[in-house]
């Protein structure tokens, strides 16, 4: 069976639309859907079996995955990481929503199948009204892990029906939001409460906040 393709506005998302894929992750369903960077392809964070099969698409050991997941806002990553000192949440309040994934020391709320044996966990909250609405709808985070495209000068997909052709088989959903960035998100490692660093350059400038 292919995958639905849902077009969906990218500022103000239709609700019915955003009912369905919120559906289809309860279901234990796969989607592709638009960020404020690349294209991310999820799931339910609770759903193992959902979470295994992203690892298979994206041929990576899931209990080795470096998977991130996606939060509505603030008060959200709150519940599923230990400690955010105060320097590093005023960073993060002036940051997000944006381009940046935040590794911090996840909370016993995070799955194993996630979490694996490191301990920690990235966190996106991404400038993006459809991935917030659907993670705000379904109650939970849900995956993040971006679309590879095997063609080494566009590193990244963004033109969503290119996407559909390639993962149609492989997925339940794909949401079109128009097309995606083609840079992804700044990575940064706040394991140390000592030190924030800058592990990946990507859309965010860190620079003005540190």
């Amino acid at each position: 069976m292919k995958a639905e393709l849902l077009k969906v506005h990218p500022q103000t998302p239709e609700q019915r639309k955003i009912d369905k894929a919120v559906e289809v992750l309860r279901n234990g369903g796969i989607i592709i859907y638009p960020t404020d960077t690349v294209y991310g392809i999820g799931c339910d964070i609770y759903n193992k079996e959902a979470v295994e099969r992203v690892a298979r698409i994206k041929g990576v050991d899931s209990s080795k995955n470096n998977f991130s997941f996606i939060c509505n806002d603030l008060s959200h990553i709150s519940e599923y990481v230990r400690n955010i000192p105060t320097p590093l949440f005023k960073i993060m309040k002036k940051t997000l929503p944006g381009p940046y994934t935040y590794i911090l020391k996840s909370s016993s709320k995070v799955p194993k199948v996630i979490d694996s044996k490191k301990k920690t966990v990235g966190i996106r909250v991404p400038d993006h009204p459809i991935p917030r609405m659907i993670v705000e709808n379904l109650g939970n985070p849900i995956i993040t892990t971006s679309i590879h495209d095997e063609d080494e000068v566009v590193e990244y997909a963004t033109d969503p029906e290119l996407i559909y052709e390639k993962f149609s088989k492989l997925v339940d959903v794909i949401i079109d939001g128009g097309p995606g960035n083609n840079v992804a998100s700044t990575v940064v490692d706040c394991t140390d409460e000592n030190e924030t660093k800058v592990i990946r350059e990507g859309m965010g400038d860190l620079t003005p906040f540190m």
